[in-house]
């Protein structure tokens, strides 16, 4: 479930709501959500057979990586008291309060780069590229690739075409899903290349899409209980595209006080 709206004539901008899976984090890094969702829903890529192990073939039950594990998330629990007793989002009332801006994202490192995950169509047999990497001074995020819309020939397939840059869930002591609460500000800041200046996005403006299809019940975005930020660029305009990114920032823009830009209504069943 995701809400959507585009800002660039190629880029389609992307929130996702809370999605709630349940996993050991204890059982350390190396145990990968996607192949046993991949299981679990019977999945498998056109035109291969489907991969069938165990479960503890993807979990790594060393004691030293599990201790150390445990370590860290002990240390997190920690953190979140203190963050908790501090006051909203770690920050003091008062200055939750007053807040009118704050930046989210920044690229300035390697690490800032770690937060995010790009993917393409090339996982479900597509020909489509997409990468990410330090830009301008390494002080922007460059992403960039091929698009190519040409659909598998395996006889199953039948649209293709697409790249994605999202970013991944905050996630708290002991593998948690957390979400960002934005219940202060009603709109997105971001400052791309283009011709450097900032674009406002209000939050009114998202609208919930599934798979890139319009949903037809609508309701307004949940402020509190996002957990990714995206881009899409899935127009079949084949060919190379980039978009660089200098900080994905929020604001109170007090002169805007929409709270859905969209019809509201229920599907009557006929």
């Amino acid at each position: 479930m995701m809400f959507s709206h585009e800002i660039m004539q190629r880029f389609n901008f992307s929130l996702t709501y809370k999605q709630v899976k349940a996993f050991s984090p204890l059982l350390c890094s190396s145990f990968h959500l996607s192949a046993i969702y991949s299981q679990s829903r019977n999945y498998r890529r056109p035109g291969s057979s489907p991969e069938r192990l165990p479960f503890w073939k993807y979990t790594n039950f060393s004691l030293k990586n599990t201790t150390e594990t445990l370590k860290k998330n002990v240390n997190l629990v920690f953190k979140e008291i203190q963050d908790h007793l501090r006051g909203p989002g770690g920050k003091p009332l008062l200055e939750n309060l007053l807040e009118q801006t704050t930046v989210m994202w920044e690229f300035r490192s390697p690490e800032d780069l770690q937060k995010w995950t790009v993917s393409s169509d090339m996982e479900i047999g597509g020909k489509s590229q997409a990468f990410l990497k330090l830009g301008t001074n390494n002080q922007t995020a460059l992403f960039y690739g091929v698009l190519n819309s040409e659909a598998p020939r395996d006889g199953e397939t039948t649209s293709s075409g697409y790249c994605t840059l999202r970013s991944k869930p905050p996630k708290g002591a002991f593998g948690r899903k957390l979400n960002y609460d934005w219940s202060n500000f009603n709109t997105l800041h971001l400052r791309i290349r283009g011709d450097g200046r900032p674009w406002m996005i209000p939050l009114s403006k998202f609208f919930m899409s599934s798979r890139g299809r319009v949903q037809d019940g609508q309701y307004a975005l949940w402020p509190d209980k996002i957990t990714t930020i995206g881009f899409t660029i899935a127009d079949r305009a084949d060919g190379p595209f980039q978009l660089e990114i200098d900080f994905i920032g929020l604001c109170n823009d007090k002169a805007h006080t929409e709270e859905f830009a969209y019809e509201l209504y229920k599907n009557i069943p006929l």
